[in-house]
């Protein structure tokens, strides 16, 4: 008869509580950590292993078992074995990650195995779903509808998740850094985002769960406190942690039962469980993925990470709420669960008894858990210059105790002795070329300028917006110092100072549709990022070379200086350039942060008062309450004014001073505002002239092929195509950023023949030019 688990039904366990309590913990926690660019850089191996592996698993699984069954005659059916495929061919990471930490195992080696455990997580959820669904009879065993509602349950999870996380991202942003909150609202979203997308939406609550939790780990780094973000990061440890632990008692009570259920055929069907999990698993990593690999469709996965993420592809606290799920289903029939139950518990403890306590060993048969020649070289460095400055002080610290010479001088002596065998030719011969030690170099400051960024985001020094474009920047610039070191560092840190798609749209909306907004939201953002820039860099060519100094080596640091002063150099100079088109914004922005930072240690000398006693609460409160008034009414950054009104643009521009005020206005709505920035062609030499331009502020250059000239402010050009109607006789380039009013060719006449003195004095200009810059 029905047996159901005396422990489970003392704590009233239902399904209900395994998809809705559990799952939801166990997949946010383990999302939140990944590193969301490293992911991406690998995510063709990950989700080829953790969809089409997985789908291939679960098929070699379900039919291998089936098989067994039918020789038995047990009356198992095909589906049922199905889902016990699916169940086990989810992987668990907590076990062989803690590892991994432990033995300093690679990254990419983490991330492979972490993000294919991620995806395949919700891969076996969303097929557990739909076999269920056929097993209950709610379903119809319809291959190609089952792969239309796969699709569209995977991807709509996609969907959900992205869209809850960046509007909790938002949320957070508006608390004002208050830790406890922003920790209670990431909580509320892993468990709002599983139940929007299971119950209202019908689409994979897990998958919308990896992702949001994706999202806030990237996105939301910048939108919540720094003490948040720490509180954070523990209480979700602390929570997963629980979830495991909890998940893993509840069936640890029940094993006596489990494997009371375990006979003559349940053994042999366990035996061929194992061994086709394996079987598929190595069929998967090792013939499959290298052969994909040759294509070139995916990065290479070398052997030993190969071999790892085979046998350290653990089942764990997923497998088992999945098998606990179905337990409680009461759709299921109890033969059914009692077949897949114990399997379970028995393949799940297997891999955590049997591979779990023997994947160090394979990682150090790969040579994984060892330093790089170059991170020894670096490693044998750093200790040598530490154990330098403990041995130069030891006689001072022996003297402040009253230690004895005869006790201090061993010590030392034993110090000194380290040094040598540090400094030996034997172990420079694991040093790197001098190359590679700028390339260590490098990939250090970039360390150091991805840590100022997130210190003056913590600091509310930089917006979060803000933060994130730079430390992605920081991201971008440490991926080209890996792939081509010292030129990738050049390569990189100069494009980013060149207009991206942002700016380009941004220039293209207020070019043709005459919408400022987003123009003006993206220059009032670059001056803010370009100060940050340079704030960061000279933070680093002032300190951060001197820190490593010992590391790298003088010549080298001295290399280093020199890239990094170029840098600092080219990103003033974009600066600079803004700095001289919107001085009065520059100067409010400058006097916002400034007074924004005093504020920042006005409170936190206050914090410092009454820690310390000098102050009491109630002062201390008071004193507090004031500094945050005056932060909430300086919340506000100042305004760009892009300053393209034609008329104050008319202003400008001394050939429009003899023209009445009553006119004035009738110009300005024949000419087109227009802000260039430095580097644009506005006329190229033979092509046809459409328009004149008028200089309201910044410096463009003339190059006729003959001569070169510069123009001004007041001044305006490609007057002489219109005037004798041929092509553009030179190629014009603004030089800064400029501001300039476009006269098309339609307007051209009219606005002539309604202003004789205007008209005069373009035609002496144009004559003068074809005269003095040999035009033809």
């Amino acid at each position: 008869g029905y047996e159901p688990f005396i422990s489970f039904s003392n704590f009233h366990l239902t399904s209900e509580i395994i998809i809705f309590v559990f799952l939801p913990v166990l997949i946010f926690e383990a999302s939140l950590s990944i590193d969301v660019k490293k992911l991406i850089s690998d995510i063709r191996p990950i989700l080829f292993l953790a969809v089409i592996g997985l789908l291939i698993s679960s098929f070699m699984i379900g039919g291998a078992v089936y098989y067994i069954e039918l020789s038995a005659a047990t009356g198992i059916g095909f589906v049922v074995c199905l889902l016990l495929g699916a169940i086990l061919s989810a992987t668990d990471p907590v076990a062989v990650v803690a590892i991994f930490k432990d033995l300093g195992a690679p990254k990419r080696l983490a991330i492979l195995v972490e993000g294919e455990s991620l995806f395949n997580d919700a891969t076996a959820i969303v097929m557990f779903v739909i076999l269920v669904g056929i097993l209950t009879g709610r379903a119809e065993p319809d291959p190609i509808a089952g792969t239309v509602d796969f699709l569209r349950v995977f991807f709509g999870g996609l969907v959900v998740g992205y869209i809850m996380a960046r509007f909790f991202t938002w949320v957070i942003s508006k608390m004002n850094g208050v830790p406890l909150v922003e920790v209670t609202l990431t909580i509320a979203l892993a468990y709002l985002t599983f139940v929007v997308a299971e119950h209202f939406l019908h689409v994979s609550g897990v998958v919308a769960i990896v992702i949001a939790a994706l999202v806030i780990g990237s996105h939301g780094r910048t939108s919540i406190s720094s003490e948040g973000w720490h509180l954070l990061e523990a209480t979700w440890e602390n929570i997963g942690f629980w979830a495991n632990s909890l998940i893993f008692v509840l069936v640890g009570m029940s094993v006596p039962w489990i494997f009371a259920k375990f006979d003559a055929t349940m053994w042999k069907a366990f035996t061929v469980l194992l061994v086709v999990a394996f079987f598929s698993r190595a069929l998967l990593t090792h013939v499959l993925l290298p052969l994909i690999s040759k294509t070139g469709v995916f990065p290479t996965v070398s052997l030993g990470f190969r071999t790892v993420m085979w046998w350290g592809g653990l089942r764990g606290a997923v497998s088992l709420a999945l098998a606990l799920w179905a337990f409680e289903n009461k759709d299921i029939t109890l033969e059914d669960k009692n077949f897949i139950l114990p399997l379970v518990c028995a393949f799940v403890l297997f891999t955590l008894f049997i591979n779990a306590t023997t994947v160090a060993s394979v990682m150090k048969a790969f040579g994984l858990d060892k330093l790089s020649a170059g991170d020894l070289a670096a490693r044998d460095r750093t200790v040598e210059g530490a154990l330098r400055e403990v041995s130069s002080g030891i006689e001072q610290i022996a003297f402040a105790n009253a230690i004895g010479p005869e006790i201090a001088e061993p010590v030392a002596h034993q110090y000194e002795e380290r040094i040598r065998a540090l400094s030996s030719a034997d172990n420079k011969g694991a040093a790197q070329s001098e190359d590679d030690w700028i390339k260590f170099g490098l990939l250090s400051l970039i360390s150091q300028e991805r840590k100022i960024y997130f210190d003056d985001y913590a600091q509310g020094y930089i917006d979060p917006e803000i933060a994130r474009d730079l430390i992605s920047l920081a991201d971008e610039v440490l991926d080209a110092v890996k792939t081509d070191g010292m030129d990738g560092y050049l390569a990189v840190s100069t494009s980013a100072l060149q207009f991206d798609w942002r700016g380009n749209t941004a220039l293209f909306f207020q070019r043709r549709l005459r919408l400022v907004g987003p123009l003006t939201k993206y220059l009032s953002t670059r001056i803010l990022a370009l100060q940050a820039s340079v704030g960061a860099l000279a933070k680093i060519k002032r300190d951060g070379i001197e820190q490593i100094k010992t590391l790298v080596g003088t010549n080298n640091a001295v290399a280093l200086q020199e890239l990094v002063e170029n840098r600092l150099k080219i990103t003033e100079s974009a600066l600079g350039a803004l700095q001289a088109q919107y001085p009065d914004y520059v100067s409010a922005v400058q006097n916002f942060q400034l007074r924004q930072i005093t504020l920042k240690r006005e409170h936190q000398k206050y914090a410092d008062l009454f820690d310390n006693a000098i102050i009491g609460r109630e002062i201390f409160n008071n004193l507090e309450s004031e500094v945050n008034e005056k932060e909430k009414a300086l919340s506000k950054r100042p305004q760009l004014d892009l300053g393209l009104d034609p008329i104050s643009l008319l202003a400008r521009v001394p050939i429009f001073e003899s023209v009445s005020s009553d006119k004035i206005e009738a110009i300005a709505a024949l000419l087109d505002p227009e802000l260039a920035i430095p580097g644009d062609v506005l006329c190229t030499k033979g092509d046809t002239g459409d328009a004149m331009y008028f200089i309201s502020s910044g410096a463009i250059e003339v190059n006729t092929g003959e001569k070169v000239v510069t123009l001004g402010s007041g001044q305006f050009f490609g007057e002489i195509a219109l005037l004798k109607e041929t092509p553009r006789t030179a190629t014009v380039t603004a030089q800064s950023f400029c501001d300039v009013l476009i006269l098309r060719r339609a307007d051209f006449l009219t606005l002539l023949d309604g202003n004789p003195s205007l008209k005069a004095e373009i035609e002496t200009v144009a004559s003068e030019r074809i005269a003095n810059w040999d035009i033809n």
